[in-house]
């Protein structure tokens, strides 16, 4: 079968032949619709962030998939379902706490593995294999659409958790700012305005005529430049935050996010940058933290739950918004096209087969 593989950091991605994989008992056989390409698989590829799996030369590429069952294997799954892929496994398949309480999105580094990015091949492939409680069923409708699952997945959690932290007192999310004009960033921006919050706000460094500032102003948020307006500046210039949304991976911001909460807020971060010193007043920013009760957390990937959740949000999103959203669907034959960045390009994916 074909596939999509690159050597993190001394390459770009080319298509290789591997052997079609066979279930192990308990997994099923998924014959690959689509996958997604997102900013984490560019830092794979440029390597900064994930590693080869044991012994491997490559690593193959892709963690937002959507697939249809080709073969159940004895599972509960049925052959023509349509299922996306959760992310983290068992490393070498062997079980451990955060696996066994269905919570394989909070191990730390060493108890797990990461299809395409850390340790295990993607999906990226004409088929690949999986737990049959790693596939989340897909409503047919929405199979050409099934790898935004993942990423919609991603701030399914983050939005959990925040509103968690301030679940122990009486708080209204009323203004949530998004920092980041990116696929991950409009998702997040069009699930805040399909909850009840009264004003969105999202913060890119982009100049008009642009495809993404359209989209946030047609979802009714406010559209903020960065260039004229650091996150530091926000509560003053707008007002402050309940709710701070970090998709841009600018360490900075992280900091700068403190500034723009409001009493009571919380952020929440999901960028992974690059090591960087700078100089920060961590006196005035801990006295924030503390004085205006607000939170900042860290989150990262999700579990089945989330992909669960993911599902009924993608069923709710506009129409208009994932076709503007999506801008390129490619073939193999042109998938190095599906890599490509630039003002125009939002969201991308490769297809693999059809229906």
């Amino acid at each position: 079968m074909k596939a999509i593989a690159v050597e993190p950091g001394a390459g770009e991605p080319e298509l290789i032949e591997r052997p079609r994989p066979d279930p192990e008992p308990g997994e099923a056989l998924v014959r690959t619709l689509r996958v997604g390409v997102d900013g984490t698989d560019h830092e794979v590829i440029a390597g900064h962030h994930g590693n080869l799996p044991d012994g491997a030369d490559r690593l193959v590429l892709g963690h937002e998939a959507v697939g249809v069952v080709e073969d159940p294997n004895g599972t509960a799954l049925e052959a023509g379902q349509i299922v996306a892929a959760t992310v983290r496994r068992r490393p070498n398949g062997v079980d451990n706490e955060y696996f066994a309480r269905g919570e394989p999105d909070m191990a730390p580094a060493g108890k797990y593995v990461e299809r395409g990015i850390v340790g295990a091949d993607g999906f990226m492939a004409e088929y690949f294999t999986s737990p049959a409680d790693a596939l989340v069923p897909v409503p047919d409708e929405y199979a050409s659409l099934g790898f935004l699952v993942e990423p919609i997945s991603i701030s399914e959690k983050a939005l959990e958790h925040a509103l968690a932290s301030r679940a122990a007192f009486d708080w209204h999310l009323d203004t949530g700012l998004v920092l980041g004009n990116g696929s991950l960033g409009l998702i997040t921006l069009a699930m805040l305005e399909a909850s009840e919050i009264e004003r969105t706000y999202c913060l890119g460094r982009r100049d008009r005529p642009d495809p993404t500032i359209e989209m946030i102003e047609e979802l009714g948020g406010t559209y903020i430049d960065s260039r004229e307006t650091p996150v530091s500046e926000v509560a003053a210039e707008y007002e402050g935050m309940d709710l701070v949304y970090e998709a841009t991976g600018y360490a900075k911001h992280a900091f700068e996010t403190v500034d723009a909460l409001a009493p009571n807020g919380v952020g929440v971060l999901l960028g992974v940058p690059d090591d960087w010193d700078f100089e920060v007043d961590g006196g005035r920013l801990h006295q924030e933290l503390v004085l205006h009760n607000k939170a900042l957390l860290g989150t990262v990937n999700s579990h089945r739950g989330h992909f669960e959740a993911a599902v009924d949000t993608l069923a709710q999103l506009p129409e208009w918004f994932t076709d503007d959203l999506v801008t390129g669907v490619y073939g193999l034959e042109e998938f190095d096209h599906a890599f490509e960045t630039g003002d125009d390009v939002i969201k991308t994916a490769i297809e693999f087969s059809s229906r």
